[in-house]
């Protein structure tokens, strides 16, 4: 009888899990991105579900979602979201990963990220076939390559390439990782075309790093990478450093060469976790690259609610905009350029546990030219390309088609190689298709059919149908068995199995905002051990030292991996900004604060690989630290 009822539980309780991505959203953050063929593809990272007052936990998300670029409906005024893609449960579900998007095979990879509540895998990439809507294991990679997650990561379809500089070492990464989490300074790169693998070390510097954004631009023969924020771990004795947002790392991919670049102008304080896009003008006369948000350092840094434009080749920083009184800060979120927009996803709030504006699924949008006079604007499909805004004119001079005047930084280019580049637009050769696109013998899913059933949801009904079997026996069962107590002892207590054991939840985390392998104690210093072993918290549980609002401790179950992880982020309404914005959608002001002003976007991702408007589609990709 008692193991029946426990059976019951558990039973009801998995069918609790079965949520509807678009339904019973309420936030989203950690994941990764990648835009093909005007769809933007949503994976992994973690999620909680509205409402947040009954589901007080952190979920590992196992969809895969995506939003229609050609869609921007009248009300939301955001590309609208699909949850009816495949994803079987073979394939992991991880946060912090690269997702390389390949625009000319029409799929993506991913590779490396953290997992929760399971062990990691030996490292394995995996692809996605959007045109057959279909996982596949490519395999390990063929050289001696550990999976890293929170790295800066960038893929290039023009070329084929991936890559991944820095990330964590751990034991949520690495099957086995002895330690506590370790920061690297490798540079990963994957062919695409060939499936080989090659692993250089990164800047000169060769100091360990985590948590910034690596972006591509197409100066120089084949194009440049350009990296910069996040953490640096340089003294190998247990601290991290806050990586100056004025010191700008740049790859050149044809001669594989790395430099160093001071910037000027109005520098953003360091940070971590945030995302960025690139674009540039259409005669490629300024490369512009925008920053949203992410976390701060030390005890009393709760991170940022702002927009700034790292201009180049004259490397000023412009503030574009800040949030008033504060704001709503928020980070690890995806930053995704389309056209002359950018879409920033998602995102967790340190300073609060609102939901991110569920009917526009956490989605907010960025005029990146301010087309409309303003920044924050509801998704439009008639913006196209790139135009450059006032701020950077005022600055580098030309107009909205470029024509800019300052092509040099104010004090001269920290090494004479960098100004030969910038004066270069990349060439590269159209890369060819490695398979058949014209034989494809199914078509990917159509945003309009109607919606197909995960697994998950299968599972739940199957699941549902046991519970009404189980409850229809566990009432006969407990008629009888009252029948009999009648005449025996009534005043038996409860099983053990109701009186002590709730249902159990399957939460990845508790309801707290994603942390990084290491724990603030300072303005600039983080004290996880870096010589030593523990898992990553990036996006488990934050080990920064703020306070979470409105949690239950009772509420922390299974993935807490530290102590003084940071509260859970805000609600963000249908607005397009990243701000917490009450479901008030006014198409027209998408800013972060909500609607009714600009709304700003919660970004990089991840910064996931967006799409420049151009020639070479820049990757935005802001890879929010873990």
């Amino acid at each position: 009888m008692k193991a029946m009822i426990g059976l019951l539980l558990l039973f009801v309780s998995l069918s609790l899990q079965q949520k509807d991505p678009s339904k019973d959203f309420c936030r989203r953050f950690g994941h990764q991105t990648a835009v093909i063929d005007r769809r933007l593809y949503i994976d992994g990272g973690l999620v909680n579900w509205n409402p947040i007052s009954q589901n007080r936990n952190n979920y590992t998300n196992t969809w895969l979602v995506f939003q229609d670029l050609n869609s921007s409906p009248p009300g939301i005024e955001v590309p609208k979201l699909y949850s009816n893609l495949t994803k079987n449960a073979s394939m992991p579900s991880v946060s912090g990963a690269a997702l390389w998007q390949d625009d000319v095979n029409k799929k993506f990879y991913l590779f490396g990220g953290d997992y929760y509540n399971i062990s990691p895998n030996t490292p394995n990439l995996l692809t996605y076939d959007t045109l057959l809507d279909d996982w596949q294991q490519v395999g390990p990679p063929n050289k001696p390559i550990q999976s890293v997650s929170y790295g800066g990561w960038v893929a290039i379809s023009k070329l084929g390439q991936g890559f991944i500089l820095g990330g964590w070492l751990s034991s949520n990464s690495v099957p086995g990782w002895p330690g506590t989490p370790l920061a690297t300074n490798s540079l990963i790169k994957y062919n695409m075309d060939t499936n080989d693998w090659t692993n250089s070390t990164g800047p000169a510097d060769s100091i360990p790093r985590a948590e910034g954004v690596m972006l591509y631009v197409p100066a120089s023969d084949d194009g440049l990478l350009v990296y910069f924020g996040g953490l640096t771990a340089p003294l190998n004795n247990g601290t991290t450093l806050a990586a100056p947002m004025s010191l700008i790392h740049i790859y050149d991919i044809r001669s594989s060469k790395w430099y160093t670049q001071t910037a000027g102008g109005d520098v953003p304080s360091s940070r971590r976790k945030f995302c960025a896009g690139a674009v540039w003008a259409p005669d490629q006369s300024s490369y512009n690259i925008y920053l949203y948000g992410g976390m701060g350092f030390g005890a009393n840094s709760s991170g940022f609610d702002d927009v700034y434009i790292l201009t180049m080749p004259s490397f000023k920083w412009i503030k574009w905009w800040e949030s008033s009184a504060g704001g709503k800060p928020h980070h690890s979120l995806s930053c995704n350029v389309v056209g002359g927009q950018m879409l920033i996803i998602g995102g967790t709030f340190p300073l609060g546990d609102d939901c991110d504006s569920p009917s526009v699924w956490g989605t907010h949008n960025l005029d990146l030219g301010k087309n409309s006079g303003k920044m924050w604007k509801g998704y439009s499909l008639n913006i196209t390309s790139y135009v450059v805004p006032p701020e950077i004119i005022s600055v580098v001079g030309g107009s909205s088609l470029g024509g800019a005047t300052a092509t040099a930084p104010s004090a001269g280019f920290d090494n004479g190689d960098l100004g030969v580049y910038f004066a270069q637009k990349a060439s590269v050769a159209v890369r060819s298709p490695t398979r058949s696109l014209t034989h494809v013998t199914s078509a990917p899913p159509n945003p309009e059919s109607p919606h197909l059933l995960s697994t998950g949801a299968i599972v739940g009904i199957a699941i549902g149908g046991l519970i009404l079997l189980l409850a229809l026996l566990l009432a006969g069962c407990c008629f009888i068995h009252r029948h009999r107590k009648k005449h025996a002892d009534p005043g038996d207590p409860l099983p053990a199995e109701i009186a002590t054991n709730p249902a159990p939840t399957y939460s990845h985390l508790p309801l707290r905002n994603p942390t990084t392998p290491y724990s603030d104690q300072g303005e600039h210093q983080q004290s996880y051990q870096l010589a030593t072993n523990a898992p990553p918290v990036e996006l488990s549980v934050n080990n920064y030292e703020m306070q979470m609002q409105k949690v239950n401790p009772d509420a922390i179950t299974i993935h807490q991996m530290l102590d003084n992880n940071p509260p859970s982020p805000h609600h963000i309404s249908p607005s397009l900004s990243p701000h917490p914005s009450y479901n008030n959608v006014q198409a027209d002001d998408v800013s972060p604060h909500g609607y009714g002003g600009q709304v700003s976007p919660a970004p990089t991702y991840s910064s996931s690989l967006g799409k420049g408007g151009r020639k070479l589609v820049a990757t935005n990709q802001t890879f929010y630290s873990p």
